[in-house]
């Protein structure tokens, strides 16, 4: 099929590039030139395992295209992909301007009959809006289809090329069929595409990642009470996940949640359901802990230094909110950081990806190392705010001898506290006895 991608950040970007994947003939719109640019010159500006060699494998092929001009994109095209940012606008509410922008201009070089989906994360009745925009600009017919992603950053191709499910809001029985076709080599081993109305596709998205965020909120409270009454918020994990009916993704106790996704669209929900008069309580109650959580975290660090920030230096390893990725989008990692340099303490940080993006969101108050072992050198802690792989295996004996102070403030539970007790190190985790 023909596809044409309007917005080539990350979503736009990863979902270009496995339809490409696919076979078909796709085309990539973004109104920023230095971006399409360099992804002409195969520059690729996000982080995202196996996508960089998958956008090349596809461009040299000539299934990939990237261009400014967005008439281009709609003449080469079937199926219009709406993938622009929807970011947080100051009342927590969800700033669809892009959107509504890209609409127009569609509806203004609309010349022949196509689907208009979208990928972007709107509030529920978008689809509306966007279908009355368009109508009211142009004669020429359309359909419209709400069909949200959900990529886990650091597993998005994977995730892309192997869906668990597909959700596709239409009511055109010609449109579901189309999207069934585009999808079909994407469902070999199962066939998962859930068919709904618009309204419900994208209410599902916010529905499905303000789940998630609970589970982590969840455990992360459970996690404060096990230190308060000396339980091992580890084992607790295993038994609460041993249940089929509950199941072990995303009960990983931390130092909390961030990235593009989740806290965007629990404040969304919150703001919708005020707008229209629903209290989302556990919603609220899911925001007001995740910050909880971070703030719990951070003290911990500098109430170990108090009276004594001036003269401290730790060593942070990871900086972005997630392994395997670049993104910093509210990290509770520079969250933490943030809080040690208002104390005065000094931070020298690693992180395999995100070290630009966090010394630069940081204004440059941080000294980024080029290792973790050159971060520990001088540090008088450790600090663990990413779960990289990079990290789990540790010198341990090394660090031990490198450190001022032999301590580690690990928060996300990476080690056997017994294990680096036995190298001389003061541990301090999420949920678990110091030792």
């Amino acid at each position: 099929m023909q596809i044409c991608v309007v917005g080539i950040g990350y979503v736009g970007l990863v979902t270009s590039t496995c339809m490409a994947e696919a076979g078909n003939y796709v085309v990539c719109v973004d109104n920023n030139a230095e971006k399409i640019g360099g992804l002409k010159n195969g520059v690729i500006p996000i982080y995202e395992p196996g996508l960089s060699e998958m956008v090349r494998h596809n461009e040299k092929l000539g299934r990939l295209h990237f261009t400014t001009d967005l008439k281009y994109g709609l003449d080469n095209s079937q199926i219009v992909f709406l993938a622009v940012g929807t970011p947080s606008a100051a009342d927590g509410s969800v700033d669809t301007s892009a959107v509504f922008a890209v609409a127009e201009q569609i509806a203004e070089n609309l010349s022949d009959y196509r689907i208009i989906a979208t990928k972007s994360t709107v509030p529920v009745g978008t689809h509306q809006r966007v279908s009355d925009l368009i109508k009211s600009k142009t004669q020429v017919p359309f359909d419209y289809a709400s069909n949200p992603e959900f990529l886990k950053e650091g597993s998005a191709v994977e995730d892309f090329m192997r869906p668990d499910r597909i959700i596709i809001g239409a009511t055109s029985p010609a449109v579901r069929e189309t999207m069934k076709q585009l999808y079909g080599p994407f469902m070999r081993k199962k066939s998962r595409i859930l068919f709904m109305d618009p309204a419900s596709a994208e209410m599902t998205k916010y529905a499905a990642n303000t789940m998630l965020a609970t589970r982590i909120s969840f455990m992360n409270e459970i996690s404060a009470l096990c230190e308060t009454l000396g339980a091992d918020v580890e084992l607790v994990r295993q038994g609460l996940g041993s249940d089929a009916r509950i199941g072990s993704s995303f009960l990983f106790p931390g130092v909390g949640f961030g990235g593009s996704c989740f806290p965007k669209d629990v404040r969304a929900l919150i703001h919708t359901g005020s707008e229209y008069g629903v209290e989302m309580t556990l919603a609220r109650a899911v925001q007001e802990a995740n910050i909880r959580q971070q703030e719990r975290f951070a003290n911990r660090v500098t109430d170990y230094f108090a009276g004594a920030e001036e003269i401290t230096t730790l060593a942070v390893w990871g900086l972005a909110f997630k392994a395997k990725t670049d993104d910093i989008r509210e990290s509770p990692a520079i969250y933490c950081v943030r809080k040690f340099l208002d104390r005065l303490m000094k931070v020298k940080a690693y992180d395999p990806e995100a070290a630009a993006g966090a010394a630069a969101a940081l204004e440059g108050r941080i000294e980024i190392c080029s290792n973790g072992y050159d971060a520990i050198k001088g540090a008088d802690a450790l600090v663990i705010l990413t779960d990289w792989q990079e990290f789990r295996n540790p010198d341990l004996a090394t660090i031990a001898v490198t450190l001022k102070k032999p301590v580690i403030f690990d928060g996300r539970n990476l080690y056997d506290p017994a294990v680096v007790s036995e190298a001389g190190i003061e541990y301090h985790s999420v949920g678990r006895t110091t030792v």
